[in-house]
């Protein structure tokens, strides 16, 4: 393996930042560097505080600052990540880049700000990780995405298959993914969703519901996801009710009958195979959540996605 550090064109945003200051410092994610700097940067993490396409309870806009939080926990162990067993840091420069500035008197302008924000971000080069926000923020961030890289795989994990029909022109967290199919922006064949609790009309894609994972198990989903994508360039997109209720209580449209946090991570971390060119963690809403725990879930989800996009970069 190369020297990672010498080789990086960020060698001053590599390694560990004040792994014991959990009530101290800047609230960004795992400790990251707060940065709009983002040149030669590998990942870059930004927060869409968005929840005025919601149906049912709002407080999502509070999912970024929320994940954030929880993340300061995780941070102390980021120089040897359990299960990984690597330090995601000594390879990647990731830095919190703060949230996009959406003004909730102009709902109308949330597309093209949020797609004009990624847009930037994807222009350097880095790798884009986003902290919704209710789901529609998918939607935006899927423009930018396909408009950079093609048509993608989508890799969706949630309670709900979001394809419900509208007119098209309506903020509705239940109906982007209809809409990302009938604009070529992902490839319906090679697209699936886990974890599902609903019915809607069928669009194409590969649905493994939850209880498809309570019966086969983490191993064979996660190779059933893997046979699906294929060496296509995929989004990875989480809705946080993907996760029953018991784990994750703190969202806006929870379903029973959902995966633990174990399942989904078990899942997570099989999917190394995948080349993944963004991700997003969507529908955090923390004021029905006292304990935090599903701050924490959606946390240490995306701080398991960082480990394994390290172990890829490590093996270059």
């Amino acid at each position: 393996m190369k020297d990672q550090t010498s080789a990086h064109p960020r060698p001053d945003l590599l390694g560990s930042r004040e792994p014991n200051m959990t009530f101290a410092g800047e609230l960004t994610f795992l400790r990251r560097k707060y940065t709009r700097d983002i040149k030669g940067t590998d990942i870059v993490i930004t927060g869409l505080p968005f929840d005025g396409a919601t149906s049912f309870r709002p407080g999502a806009r509070f999912g970024p600052a929320a994940i954030r939080a929880a993340s300061v926990q995780l941070a102390e162990l980021s120089g040897r990540a359990f299960p990984f067993d690597n330090d995601p840091f000594a390879v990647l420069a990731v830095v919190d880049a703060g949230d996009c500035e959406l003004d909730a008197g102009y709902p109308q302008r949330v597309v093209e700000s949020i797609e004009a924000h990624a847009r930037n971000i994807l222009a350097s080069g880095a790798k884009m990780i986003s902290f919704g926000g209710d789901h529609f923020v998918t939607y935006p961030l899927l423009r930018a995405h396909a408009e950079k890289h093609g048509p993608l795989a989508l890799v969706h994990f949630d309670a709900h298959v979001d394809t419900w029909a509208d007119d098209g022109q309506r903020l509705d967290h239940g109906s982007m993914f209809l809409r990302a199919k009938r604009e070529g922006l992902i490839n319906v064949g090679r697209s699936v969703q886990i974890g599902i609790r609903s019915f809607s009309t069928d669009e194409g894609f590969t649905v493994l519901d939850a209880p498809f994972v309570h019966d086969h198990g983490v191993a064979m989903t996660a190779e059933r996801i893997i046979d699906v994508v294929g060496d296509v360039r995929a989004y990875l997109t989480f809705d946080i009710d993907c996760l029953d209720p018991a784990f994750a209580p703190g969202t806006g449209t929870p379903v029973p009958g959902g995966l633990s946090s174990a399942q989904a991570l078990g899942i997570l971390r099989r999917l190394g195979a995948i080349n993944f060119v963004g991700m997003d963690m969507v529908e955090v809403s923390p004021p029905y959540d006292h304990a935090e725990l599903t701050a924490l879930a959606a946390a240490t989800l995306v701080h398991d996605f960082i480990c394994m996009e390290a172990l890829k970069a490590a093996a270059m």
